[in-house]
């Protein structure tokens, strides 16, 4: 008896979701049919897949290799769909899209409109995390990531760039004064990053060179975070235009040390699986991304 796509996907739904529950939800099957979609893989395999406890689902050794070659069969045949889509013009599918939560907000959600209305067949799935996430793991298409890669067992397409600004809010600087100088920071409250580290070096000249290594008094995790803070008269913070356009044209917030301020551009790149052959779907999202990123 042959092995079906169905049952496969039951499998990986289930190791993805952490559960049989999760993944009735997510395939919007029930509980019992999940269950004997895994009990007829096991049998025509002849061997136990998973140990279930009460608590959670452990992969035996036969279920790890097992699984790599589920994801192959599932991917090819995914693929294969977008081949003869992308022959008709016509990219569809699922396509899971994974930003850190500020690029998200203001530069994905906006464009999303617009990219349905071009492309109604694809099934966005947006995800935001402030964390470097593992892309098979997560069942990720597409993840946008800013700054430096460091990855090099992904694929990676340049999308564009930001330049970073020292600012704060009006409410602030009238409490606290404006710096008039670089030295001045350090007597004022910073706003800046729990990880990584790098992000509290602020392109301003200083004794340090073309850097300032600031010490803030609030750290967060997230750029949006961050962004509240200063809109809330709360400190000085350095962020990417991406998330502060439209707070400096409307004077929310406002450009501190401009002289002193070393242009810096924030590399923003989208990246995926060096394995994964490039799907109809992917491609087109990239491509509007690109487009509507360009200066």
């Amino acid at each position: 008896m042959k092995i079906s796509l169905e049952e496969l996907q039951a499998f990986t739904t289930v190791i993805d979701s952490g559960s049989i529950t999760a993944a009735a939800e997510q395939l919007e099957q029930t509980v019992s049919g999940i269950s004997r979609a895994l009990g007829r893989l096991e049998r025509k395999l002849g061997t136990t897949l998973m140990r279930r406890t009460t608590r959670k689902l452990e992969l035996t050794e036969e279920g790890e290799v097992f699984l790599q070659h589920a994801r192959s069969i599932l991917d090819a045949v995914e693929s294969a769909e977008d081949q003869m889509a992308s022959r008709h013009q016509r990219p569809a599918g699922r396509l899971r899209v994974n930003a850190a939560s500020p690029f998200m907000l203001h530069v994905v959600v906006p464009l999303v409109g617009a990219f349905c209305e071009r492309y109604p067949d694809i099934e966005l799935e947006l995800h935001s995390s402030d964390n470097i996430i593992d892309l098979i793991e997560q069942r990720t298409d597409v993840a946008i990531r800013i700054g430096t890669l460091q990855d090099s067992t992904l694929h990676a397409r340049a999308l564009g760039s930001f330049r970073l600004r020292v600012l704060a809010s009006p409410a602030y600087l009238e409490a606290h004064g404006r710096p008039k100088q670089v030295a001045d920071l350090r007597h004022h409250r910073l706003l800046g990053f729990t990880q990584p580290e790098s992000l509290n070096h602020w392109p301003l000249r200083s004794e340090q060179g073309d850097t300032c290594l600031t010490r803030p008094s609030i750290k967060a995790s997230s750029g949006e975070t961050v962004r509240q803070l200063a809109l809330a008269g709360q400190g000085i913070a350095c962020l990417a235009d991406f998330m502060t356009r439209d707070d400096l044209a409307r004077g929310d917030l406002v450009p501190l040390l401009v002289k002193d301020t070393v242009e810096h551009l924030q590399a923003v790149h989208a990246v995926y699986y060096r394995n994964t052959q490039l799907s109809a779907r992917i491609q087109c999202f990239l491509d509007f991304l690109a487009q509507r990123m360009a200066p």
